[in-house]
């Protein structure tokens, strides 16, 4: 990604990965659709709702994913392989030991879990019978994304999906087999995205150790670097607890809606799992965008980092504006897929999220570029920062307010209202140029080591 027209190379990079976290959001889309006609919209909002607690968890080992996209992507483009392995097998001995520990903390906790969200008493049964399935399998879930992390600081976002899409189909079939036919109700629903998961890790692993470049997955080598691994917590805690602090947001809005009864939680639900397919290019393209940053840091091209942030703004701003339209226009009949038969109050509630929410995802995504810009750069501190203040002084006490004095429906204009504060923080400082400054010193600190290890 360090020669070449940078809008080609964005696209080229990002469809890719458009397809695979399509693929992957078709996991929960296809647990909610098999639940909401088999079994009904109660299982739709039990579902539904306990999707921040699996974010929560996922979300300080994703740091080390992104901080590991960054170190590899930024050690390839310098051409340093050793050190790009090392950083491989450094991240997975410390992948492990996060698995272990995270799915032990949710497993013991998932009654308290269950009762933070708030999921009202007459589904609460079904949420903890599905979650505490999903928590018994991160283990693939991580090791998926930990693969699609290293081959996106290889430069490769292909290999990955069409893994992914065996396990997408494994996922359809086990769903429709375990809740339609066999009656498993929502665990049936949960044993097939565990299963189908940890399919795709198995399958990524194979990839890695069997492609050309070289690079291998070994677990049980002494090989563990503690300064590679401050350097990827480094850059990567701070994402994760960019994700940790969205998903605390998360929660705290899940519980207002969850205050509002059954319907109101299943129009939720099933409006937000179509809100991330219309938001989904997006996040890839800003995906597209940290591997892009980072390559040309590691290579000292800093003057290729600016095109292609303007690139990317202008491609997702155009998306965004296309998907946007389908989605209000689609709406109804988009909500009515999740449900056994039409229910009047769960579609109102999923439109009354669409049509405040969805207009304005061009604001989210550039606020996710910028963000991605700076972390691909070695700056990942202030997105963090971004995050937080959009959160908590943002979206969270807007939501309370704007539904204590507007009604619940507009508690969904926060959203909006968050991403506005989000980009007054987060624009300033990228057209300061101080990034370029934290960029150069990372480019030169590279080229030391490799000169210092020529001459060892």
């Amino acid at each position: 990604m360090t020669t070449g027209k940078p809008a080609s190379l964005i696209l080229r990079f990002a469809i890719p990965l458009i397809i695979g976290n399509f693929l992957q959001q078709t996991y929960s889309i296809v647990d909610s659709l098999v639940v909401g006609n088999y079994i009904g919209k109660e299982a739709l909002g039990a579902v539904g709702s306990t999707s921040p607690l699996t974010f929560l968890f996922i979300s300080l080992f994703m740091g080390i994913g992104i901080g590991g996209t960054v170190v590899i992507s930024q050690f390839f483009g310098a051409k340093n392989n050793e050190r790009v392995q090392m950083t491989i097998e450094t991240m997975y001995k410390a992948f492990i030991v996060i698995s272990v520990i995270l799915t032990i903390l949710s497993s013991y906790f998932v009654d308290e879990l269950i009762h933070l969200i708030g999921v009202p008493e007459e589904i609460s049964g079904m949420a903890k019978d599905y979650i505490e399935i999903i928590f018994l399998g991160y283990i693939g879930l991580f090791g998926y994304n930990i693969n699609n992390c290293i081959l996106q600081g290889l430069g490769d976002s292909v290999s990955n999906v069409i893994y992914l899409t065996i396990s997408v189909v494994m996922n359809i079939v086990l769903d429709f087999l375990f809740v339609g036919y066999m009656n498993f109700g929502v665990a049936g629903a949960a044993y097939a995205t565990i299963i189908s998961n940890f399919s795709s890790f198995l399958f990524g692993i194979w990839h890695i150790n069997k492609s050309k470049t070289g690079f291998r997955i070994r677990l049980f080598t002494k090989n563990f670097d503690s300064k590679t691994l401050g350097e990827v917590v480094r850059l990567g805690v701070p994402a994760g607890m960019q994700n940790v602090i969205f998903s605390l947001g998360m929660i705290v809005v899940i519980r207002l809606v969850n205050s509002y009864g059954t319907d109101f939680i299943a129009g939720y639900n099933a409006a937000i799992k179509i809100d991330g397919l219309a938001f989904l290019p997006m996040t890839s393209f800003a995906s597209a965008v940290t591997a892009y940053v980072g390559q040309n840091v590691g290579a000292g091209q800093l003057d290729r980092v600016r095109h292609g942030v303007r690139s990317a703004l202008i491609i997702n701003t155009i998306t965004s504006a296309v998907l946007s339209t389908l989605v209000i226009i689609l709406g109804p009949h988009l909500l009515n897929l999740f449900l056994d038969e039409y229910d009047a109050g769960v579609i109102n509630a999923g439109m009354a999220y669409i049509y405040r929410i969805v207009p304005f995802l061009f604001l989210l995504g550039i606020l996710f570029v910028f963000n991605c810009a700076l972390r691909g750069a070695g700056s990942s501190i202030y997105p963090m920062f971004v995050t937080l203040i959009s959160l908590i002084l943002g979206r969270a006490p807007l939501a309370y307010f704007l539904a204590d004095h507007f009604g619940r429906d507009a508690l969904y204009y926060a959203w909006p209202l968050g991403w506005v504060v989000g980009l007054m923080l987060v624009i300033p400082m990228y057209f300061s140029g101080r990034w370029r400054d934290k960029a150069s010193r990372i480019h030169g600190e590279k080229m030391l080591h490799i000169k210092e290890r020529a001459e060892a």
